[in-house]
């Protein structure tokens, strides 16, 4: 920072009728001016001004307007730091089912952009989430393709009272790749028993209500004891669609949000499966308790409230996840 100091900063103009100074001032090179202050000294104490003429600037004066001026320029700088300065946002860490994957994404992105908030996503088997939530894992929201397991979660404490809902209620398709010469529209479940297929994904029934959807259908149909033996589990449901998109199966039991998605929509044909041959899907979104502890719980609040929105309502009901049942 360069500092001039002395007569060459500045020289007060010349003004009849009076005496001047000339101020030492210093000026700050690279830094807001500050404005030269030049005091005039009246040739006469017990002279006082004009009634008809401008008021005179004593020292007195000069402090008073300089303090008043700082006091505002002080005062603009905060109001302007204050306006800078972003606002708080949390970081929410989100537990939801794998069918979930594509329309979360496009939910997420909005809540982002209307909130400020971020949020850490992580997809998987809702049963999977449920044994690492139990053992403490710090999830703020779990949204689950299972309500049972909120459910307990509750009755565990391990989540915040009055905030399950029902967002969703989740269907299964039979899927082939186009390449496959089975009309599955046609056959329906009987598909499996097709001499070209040797392999049948479906997510793991275990922990994948998907999973376990899939083999109440297959029970139902009367063909499950006949193909047991060439099912190939997939963690979860996203898995299992990938087993079937890559040719590690034939068909596949999936999701209607998998076959639905842009990534798999031209890539193969699907038959739904009738509603009543597998238990009610009911899928269920809860605040855990460590959204509280992490200082998340407003944020986590305000990121159910935006997934009960009629726009996130859309985006699931795109994806086939369609309102829950009255």
């Amino acid at each position: 920072m360069e500092v001039t100091k002395g007569k060459e900063a500045g020289k007060c103009p010349p003004e009849s009728g009076g005496q001047h100074d000339r101020d030492e001032v210093e000026i700050v090179r690279g830094v807001v001016p500050i404005p030269l202050i030049c005091r005039t000294f009246p040739l006469e104490p017990t002279r006082r001004p004009s009634p008809d003429g401008p008021p005179l600037l004593t020292q007195e004066g000069s402090y008073r307007f300089l303090f008043k001026s700082a006091f505002r320029t002080c005062f603009t700088f905060l109001v302007v730091l204050l306006i800078a300065i972003p606002a708080y946002s949390a970081d929410l860490r989100l537990a939801a089912a794998s069918d979930l994957n594509f329309a979360i994404k496009e939910i997420i992105s909005q809540y982002e952009k209307d909130t400020g908030n971020h949020v850490q996503l992580t997809l998987g088997s809702s049963g999977t989430f449920f044994t690492q939530i139990s053992e403490g894992a710090p999830f703020d929201v779990y949204l689950s393709a299972d309500r049972s397991y909120p459910d307990q979660l509750l009755d565990r404490k391990l989540a915040e009272p009055g905030t399950l809902f029902v967002y969703g209620v989740g269907r299964i398709v039979v899927w082939v790749p186009v390449s496959s010469t089975i009309d599955v529209k046609k056959l329906g479940m009987q598909s499996l028993l097709q001499p070209s297929i040797r392999k049948i994904s479906i997510a793991n029934p275990e922990h994948a209500p998907y999973g376990r959807a899939a083999v109440s259908a297959m029970q139902r149909a009367g063909v499950y004891d006949r193909v047991k033996n060439n099912l190939v589990l997939g963690e979860n449901i996203s898995q299992a669609a990938e087993f079937v998109v890559s040719g590690a199966a034939q068909v596949g039991i999936l999701g209607i949000s998998m076959a639905l998605s842009d990534a798999m929509r031209g890539k193969g044909t699907y038959w739904e499966v009738p509603t009543d041959t597998y238990p009610v899907m009911e899928q269920a979104g809860i605040i855990l308790r460590h959204a509280r502890e992490s200082g998340n719980l407003d944020a986590a609040r305000s990121f159910m409230r935006a997934l009960q929105s009629p726009q996130s309502r859309a985006v699931l009901a795109r994806y086939g996840i369609t309102a829950a049942r009255p």
